[in-house]
């Protein structure tokens, strides 16, 4: 079983992202900071309920977007967030940093957070640093973390790079994450390579926008059929025509097993508006 060697209560919060078959599908919602904002109908909060109704397990968002959701559209879905930040504005885009902490996560409730690590990056020595130490807090509190670690910097000339990957997943592992997001290598071949020579789950990025649906179905079958644990779509889902369909048909690709029958969420209507929480 995986996670059998950790805390109960980190494998209780694990169990809560992967559920029964080991797979995970993560919807990133992390992109405003950095790109800016993401315009959906009906706003961030149906925009969760919506994936949240159709299989997703989990959404990664930063602490701000919080304020736009009512706490009860996670009743069906697990919150991971986002500690690191940058904007595609700065000098240096890969260079990332910390905005956020572990016992921030828990007081908003999260299941789990997430850091980003550039390899390669010219600030890469921070942010392993910051990972290292974000990993310690983790571990005194028993809270999941998924690294995002992807190969980009001056010398990296193909973030595809099987060995590359390799790296990145490597470098989680070894810094204490229990389950990290990365780059797709290339090739189904090269990545069951490096999917054989992981300690720990890994997922793959859901890449650039794809114009068709088609092609996103195609991409994660490819992936899942090199033996990932499962997806972490951001783009390609929240800038889809229909967000709550493709979620829908990504998670009966991730988990073949189980309820394809979408539960009931309010419309991403144009008029719609999300309810306001109030957070301690």
């Amino acid at each position: 079983m995986m996670f059998a060697n950790l805390s109960f209560g980190r494998r209780l919060r694990l169990r809560r992202l992967f559920g029964n078959d080991d797979r995970l599908f993560v919807v990133a919602l992390d992109h405003p900071i950095s790109d800016g904002p993401i315009i959906t109908r009906g706003g961030l909060g149906s925009l969760v309920a919506a994936v949240a109704a159709n299989g997703a397990d989990a959404v990664v968002l930063h602490k701000g977007g919080l304020r736009q959701i009512d706490p009860a559209r996670f009743s069906d879905i697990s919150l991971i967030l986002h500690l690191s930040a940058s904007t595609a504005q700065a000098p240096d885009p890969d260079a990332k940093y910390l905005v956020s902490g572990v016992q921030e996560a828990l007081r908003y409730g999260a299941d789990a957070v997430s850091v980003h690590v550039n390899l390669g990056s010219a600030q890469e020595q921070e942010q392993i640093a910051d990972l290292g130490r974000v990993s310690d807090l983790c571990d005194r509190w028993n809270v999941p973390l998924l690294a995002m670690v992807y190969p980009r910097g001056p010398k990296v000339t193909n973030p595809g790079d099987p060995q590359l990957v390799a790296h990145a997943i490597t470098l989680a592992a070894e810094l204490g994450a229990d389950v990290v997001k990365t780059s797709y290598a290339g090739t189904p071949a090269d990545m069951a390579d490096v999917v054989k020579g992981a300690s720990i789950p890994v997922i793959v990025a859901g890449g650039p926008r794809r114009s068709a649906v088609p092609g996103v179905l195609a991409y994660v079958e490819e992936a899942l059929g090199s033996g990932v644990s499962g997806v972490a779509m951001g783009r390609n889902i929240f800038q889809a025509a229909d967000p709550g369909t493709l979620t829908r048909r990504v998670a009966d690709l991730i988990h073949p097993d189980g309820d394809a029958a979408p539960r009931e969420a309010p419309a991403l209507h144009p008029t719609a508006r999300s309810p306001q929480p109030v957070l301690g």
